[in-house]
């Protein structure tokens, strides 16, 4: 065999894997996108937070989604969880080990280990993965992670359900005409400087919701320091 047929097998066989690669990451995403948690998951939680009721169980649910989203999309790099209730729920989802374990197979083809959740180390010191969880999680909404007009869902969630002890997040709270200024942590401040960022999404960018779109390839993780505290998956 000739050396352009070598290349043509290799060309071929490379498009074969990154098709396969793909598919089953697309696989994955609408398996995450579609499960249910078990009943007794949301009843677990609901004994941890008694003041939620049921549409907002569901919504801390839709949250945790959108976590396992973000580690899909970031491989096997680090995510930080930015929410305490969400945090909860995940924490109560392992204790069903193994419908987790099962899970974790099916939704990113390894097991997840869970460590504290994080936020910042100080109002506006984030490390890289709580940056990662940022710019992932804007990736999923399609909010812009340097120029935000809204939090993400994940980021939002503890301040909207009054969580004891939950992380609060403003859009700026260096901003003395804000009403938020001096408290929480600063989400605007999260994203990447103006150096730039490599690729963090580890997907395609096919543009759709479940593939990040005009995000990818644009924030990414060359960001500073390591993860401070407490991180999140992996």
């Amino acid at each position: 065999m000739n050396i352009m047929a070598w290349l043509v097998l290799a060309l071929l066989l490379g498009g074969i894997a990154w098709l396969y690669t793909k598919n089953r990451r697309r696989r994955q995403l609408a398996f995450i996108r579609s499960y249910q948690f078990h009943k007794a998951i949301r009843e677990k939680l609901h004994s941890k937070h008694p003041h939620l009721n049921d549409e907002q169980i569901h919504l801390v649910f839709r949250a945790l989604r959108d976590f396992f989203w973000m580690s899909n999309r970031a491989g096997r790099r680090m995510v930080a969880m930015p929410s305490q209730v969400v945090d909860d729920a995940w924490h109560e989802f392992i204790l069903f080990t193994r419908a987790y374990k099962g899970f974790c197979q099916r939704a990113l083809g390894r097991f997840l280990h869970h460590t504290p959740t994080e936020a910042m180390a100080t109002p506006t010191l984030a490390g890289e993965g709580i940056r990662r969880a940022w710019r992932l999680a804007c990736a999923k909404e399609r909010i812009n992670p340097k120029s935000p007009n809204r939090l993400p869902l994940i980021f939002a969630i503890d301040a909207m359900l009054n969580i004891p002890n939950g992380f609060i997040y403003t859009l700026d709270c260096q901003d003395r005409n804000s009403p938020t200024y001096g408290s929480g942590y600063c989400a605007g401040h999260i994203g990447c400087s103006a150096g730039g960022c490599a690729d963090d999404s580890g997907a395609d960018t096919a543009g759709s919701a479940d593939s990040g779109g005009f995000f990818d390839g644009l924030f990414g993780s060359n960001c500073g320091s390591n993860c401070d505290g407490g991180c999140g998956g992996d």
